[in-house]
C-alpha cells in the first residue's frame, strides 16, 4: 500500500472507461500498478461481452453488469457504482471482506454508502441479535451498561435505525450480522 491509498491493477478495455475509473482512483488518493506484482488489489470492468477475470492472485473487485457471472470474485459492483461504492469495496477486498450481491439485487443507494460500523459496533449489533440486553452485552464484552448505550447509538446513526429491531434487521439485509 501506498502511504494512504493502494496500488491499485485496473484492467479495463474500453480507454474511456479506464481512464474515467484511472482518474476516480487518483482522486481517492490510489495509485496505478502497472504490473501484478506492485499491486494490493485489482480493479477490472468487465462489459457485456467479455470474459471473466481469470488472474486470481490478488483480491479483486469487479464491475460489471453479469454478477452473476463472478460467483467466487471477492467483490462484484454493478459498472454504475458511485465512487464511494468502488473504493468501499477496494478497501474491503483487501481487508479479506466480501461483497456480495444478493438474489434480489443491490441495496438502495442510500443504504450501500452509509459509514462502516466499526469492530466493537459490529460485535454489539450481533449480540443484541442474539437477544442479549444492554446489561448481557456489557457482561459479555467487560464494557459498562452506558458504552453499549453509547455503541448502539452509533449503529442506529450509521445504519438509519430508530429500534434495535431495525437496526437488527438492516445489519441482516446488509450481511453484516447472521442469526
Amino acid at each position: 500500500m501506498t502511504r494512504d491509498g493502494l496500488r491499485v491493477r485496473l484492467l479495463a478495455r474500453d480507454p474511456g472507461r479506464r481512464s474515467a475509473l484511472g482518474r476516480l482512483l487518483a482522486e481517492a488518493g490510489h495509485a496505478l500498478a502497472a504490473e501484478p506484482d506492485d499491486a494490493d488489489v485489482v480493479l477490472a470492468d468487465i462489459g457485456p461481452d467479455e470474459t471473466p477475470l481469470t488472474d486470481r492472485t490478488l483480491p479483486s473487485v469487479v464491475l460489471t453488469d453479469r454478477p452473476r457471472a463472478f460467483p467466487d470474485v471477492d467483490a462484484v459492483l454493478p459498472r454504475a457504482s458511485a465512487p464511494a461504492q468502488v473504493e468501499a469495496a477496494l478497501r474491503a477486498a483487501v481487508a479479506g471482506l466480501h461483497v456480495r450481491v444478493h438474489e434480489d439485487g443491490f441495496a438502495p443507494l442510500e443504504e450501500l454508502a452509509a459509514p462502516l460500523l466499526t469492530p466493537r459496533e459490529l460485535e454489539v449489533l450481533r449480540a443484541v441479535g442474539d437477544g442479549l440486553s444492554n446489561k448481557e452485552v456489557a457482561r459479555r464484552f467487560g464494557i459498562s451498561a452506558h458504552t453499549v448505550k453509547f455503541h448502539l447509538e452509533a449503529v442506529f446513526a450509521k445504519l438509519n435505525a430508530s429500534t434495535r429491531a431495525e437496526a437488527v434487521a438492516k445489519g441482516l439485509r446488509r450481511g453484516l450480522i447472521e442469526i
